[in-house]
């Protein structure tokens, strides 16, 4: 039976590489049907600031299959990124990106890496909740779950096992964002002991990007929050040859999207000379994802048996390495003519699924006992002295609840700050009783009446929690 998908042909290059790869697909004999919706920069610019209609989602709900070439999101504010979107929508939270090097065909400083970026696809700071709060500053939430943590880093164990791979590194940032980064390490560390087959290790992001790019065959599968797999998964593609070159699949419960890691490249469009091996890459972890991997082993093999014979587009032509430089068109037939062919010096490739993933549906864990031990007042107050601010907060105080702390951008001012420091006009202020024991929510209401009096400018409050008698908050640096 023909699996029915849904395509987007996109913007800029994305007509182009769209139609080349149905080319490569048909001839290969996959088994699709396709139904076509429009989205991008030509809905955006009629009104649509999502840039897709309530018809084009129904229809890819429908489906639960879409392969989607490049779009363009129109600059300024007000436009919500599409991808972005699509991801949380459908729930797709996992983002799969292998990253392998085609030396000496395509050039490259890594000649040996084999990597896969799993990337979690729908939270951290790519929640995109902003807001402005003072003349000075802007908050942008970093949001980590434990639902997020467990499903994605599951996942890059099961695929880790179901591909036979040998090793899951996880990177993070905890000792700097000890909650949220925290939280994913310690997932990490319980799903990783559940698999003693495959190894683990964690890495601090800073110096396990410097490795990556350095070392890359160092690493095999590499597990993060959002935005570092969104940075380093372009990277660790750049670094294989080029990142045109590379596709991606976006994975949840019921729904799966498949596209190329590149933009839409507005330069190029119309030209019939850009390279449709990203897009192709992504249209081939589809026909994996729907169980038509001998098509995709065909197509794959074929694949780099076009770039072994040095049938390249402008991108990757070279002189000396390449035999033929060749338009997009030109190429997916290259690609269609050598269908049963394998590469010589490349490593052939061998789809198998012997492994089904194992992805259980994600379990509350028993409530913990949740206790309210202080609030932070978020202040907008353009003097610069912290001594003076506090004079000020301290006519908040009340019995046991003061003026425990003000800190600016983080780094404690007061007491005992340092002159040295720079402030914005942001300051956070914590109230916490004087033996750390529970404060109710009605004593906050009576510190925002108290300097609403005072014409204290609170723009923001958060609560402090303990959660099983662990106080779950950041000091304040320098505390």
């Amino acid at each position: 039976m023909k699996t029915r998908i849904t395509i987007a042909k996109g913007d800029g290059i994305g007509p182009e590489i769209m139609d080349a790869t149905l080319r490569i697909l048909e001839a290969a004999g996959a088994q699709l049907e396709y139904d076509e919706i429009q989205v991008g920069e030509k809905v955006y610019l009629s009104g649509n600031t999502a840039g897709i209609a309530p018809e084009a989602w129904d229809i890819i709900r429908k489906n639960k299959v879409f392969l989607k070439a490049p779009i363009t999101t129109p600059q300024g504010g007000g436009y919500k990124s599409l991808n972005v979107t699509t991801r949380k929508f459908l729930g797709l939270y996992a983002n799969i990106r292998p990253c392998f090097s085609l030396h000496p065909f395509v050039q490259t400083k890594h000649p040996i890496m084999d990597v896969v970026i799993i990337r979690e696809n729908e939270e951290d700071l790519y929640a995109g909740i902003e807001h402005q709060q003072t003349d000075e500053v802007i908050q942008c939430l970093k949001l980590i779950s434990r639902p997020g943590c467990e499903k994605i880093v599951r996942y890059a164990f099961e695929y880790a096992k179901q591909m036979n791979r040998k090793k899951v590194t996880c990177f993070t940032k905890d000792n700097i964002m000890k909650q949220t980064d925290g939280l994913f390490h310690k997932v990490f560390d319980e799903i990783a002991a559940e698999y003693p087959e495959i190894e683990n290790e964690h890495w601090i992001i800073d110096i396990g990007a410097a490795k990556l790019a350095d070392t890359p065959e160092y690493f095999d599968v590499i597990v993060m929050p959002n935005l570092y797999g969104d940075v380093l998964s372009d990277i660790a593609a750049q670094i294989t040859g080029s990142v045109g070159l590379a596709g991606s699949s976006n994975i949840g419960e019921t729904c799966a999207m498949f596209e190329a890691i590149h933009g839409s490249a507005p330069r190029r469009a119309g030209q019939n000379v850009a390279n449709p091996s990203g897009l192709l890459q992504g249209a081939l972890l589809m026909l994996n994802h729907i169980g038509q991997s001998e098509i995709a082993e065909r197509i794959q093999n074929a694949w780099l048996k076009t770039l072994e014979d040095g049938i390249h587009t402008y991108d990757l032509f070279k002189e000396g390495t390449s035999s033929k430089q060749v338009s997009t068109s030109d190429f997916a037939q290259a690609v269609i003519d050598r269908l049963g062919q394998k590469p010589q010096t490349l490593k052939p490739v061998e789809y198998k699924a012997d492994v089904q993933l194992n992805l259980p549906a994600y379990v509350r864990k028993a409530p913990m006992k949740k206790d309210l031990i202080g609030v932070d007042l978020f202040v907008h107050w353009a003097g610069t002295a912290a001594d003076d601010l506090a004079v000020q907060v301290q006519q908040l105080n009340h019995g046991d609840l003061k003026l425990k702390m003000i800190t600016n951008r983080g780094i404690k001012v007061w007491p005992d700050g340092f002159p040295e420091t720079f402030c914005t006009d942001h300051w956070r202020c914590r109230f916490q009783n004087v033996n750390n024991s529970p404060i109710t929510k009605q004593q906050i209401i009576n510190l925002l009446q108290k300097a609403e009096e005072i014409s204290l400018d609170v723009v923001k409050t958060e609560n402090l929690y303990a959660f099983d008698g662990k106080p779950a908050f950041s000091l304040g640096q320098g505390q």
